[in-house]
């Protein structure tokens, strides 16, 4: 594990949304263009919700943002285009598999928060490498509670109910059913910061804090099967919004808990019809712009973001 030798303890927080992580991989290819180094080497925590644990996870096992960019034009639309759950969920869980094998979290290179949602206690499982990271029950910590990364993300990403919700089972023996980080934290930086603060013992003035979102985009026009399928389009509408208040609460909430923590959040808001677009896209010239506005984003904050990392 690499970390800086500065007294600053730097946090990078990656929000969930779907296809929309294209946005995300813009703005993380242009900050590690700018370090010159893979970005694990330079981050000592990394929190991640469904797309982005995806990311994140990646992130951590060594993976530079151009293989990552490559694996999701790859993968993205042949999840995202489905209509069935069970097309989607196996389309996903193929993903998942291909690109983490059976890597645990023993084998990343920094400090990895992956988050999901317990169906059942309707409360957040984080998945953590790092026992310091834990906030109780130190002795019995086993990172990633003994899950495969695949497994973690698969359930982080399960954003019920168009994925059918994942079990896993932890080193204990119990049998968990997820879904979708997105419903606790689709924005993660609150729980990174707590990580960081309650958990680390590091002070406020030690934390440098960048929180990547997704975007916030018009609305699309509806297909011809969505203007038919009335019940899919509502569904679909209604889990961008729940998400986007998610997202919106937490970061409202991050700014008075945590005011005094130095954080920069990138996500821009979007107006013009032609970057209507939702979680669900896939099509590829769409997601290649996206990913163009997160590197737009980037030059906005990027100032900010080099006094940060340089």
């Amino acid at each position: 594990m690499i970390l800086n030798t500065e007294n600053k303890y730097r946090i990078l927080c990656l929000d969930g949304g779907g296809a929309k992580g294209f946005y995300t991989l813009g703005v993380l290819n242009e900050i590690e263009k700018m370090i010159g180094r893979p970005l694990h080497e330079k981050f000592d925590l990394i929190f991640g919700t469904s797309t982005g644990s995806i990311i994140a996870s990646l992130i951590a096992l060594g993976y530079g943002i151009d293989d990552i960019h490559d694996l999701y034009k790859q993968h993205v639309p042949t999840v995202m285009k489905p209509k069935k759950k069970s097309q989607k969920t196996a389309a996903l869980n193929k993903l998942a598999t291909e690109i983490f094998g059976n890597k645990k979290f023993d084998d990343v290179k920094t400090s990895l928060g992956v988050v999901a949602t317990q169906w059942m206690t309707e409360r957040p499982m984080i998945f953590k490498n790092n026992v310091n990271q834990a906030h109780g029950r130190v002795a019995t910590f086993k990172p990633g509670f003994g899950v495969l990364l695949a497994d973690a993300v698969q359930a982080s990403c399960s954003a019920y109910p168009f994925f059918e919700k994942k079990t896993v089972v932890t080193d204990a023996g119990n049998q968990i059913e997820l879904i979708d980080g997105g419903y606790c934290a689709n924005n993660p930086t609150l729980y990174a910061i707590a990580d960081a603060v309650s958990a680390l013992n590091k002070e406020h003035a030690q934390l440098r804090v960048i929180s990547i979102g997704v975007g916030i985009y018009p609305e699309p026009k509806p297909s011809f099967f969505m203007k038919c399928a009335k019940k899919y389009l509502l569904s679909v509408q209604l889990l961008q919004k729940t998400l986007e208040i998610n997202t919106q609460s937490m970061d409202q909430l991050r700014s008075v808990l945590f005011k005094q923590v130095p954080t920069i959040r990138v996500s821009e808001t979007y107006s013009t019809p032609e970057m209507a677009t939702d979680l669900m896209e896939h099509d590829l010239a769409k997601l290649n712009i996206l990913y163009q506005r997160g590197g737009d984003s980037f030059a906005k904050h990027e100032g900010n973001i080099k006094k940060f990392l340089l």
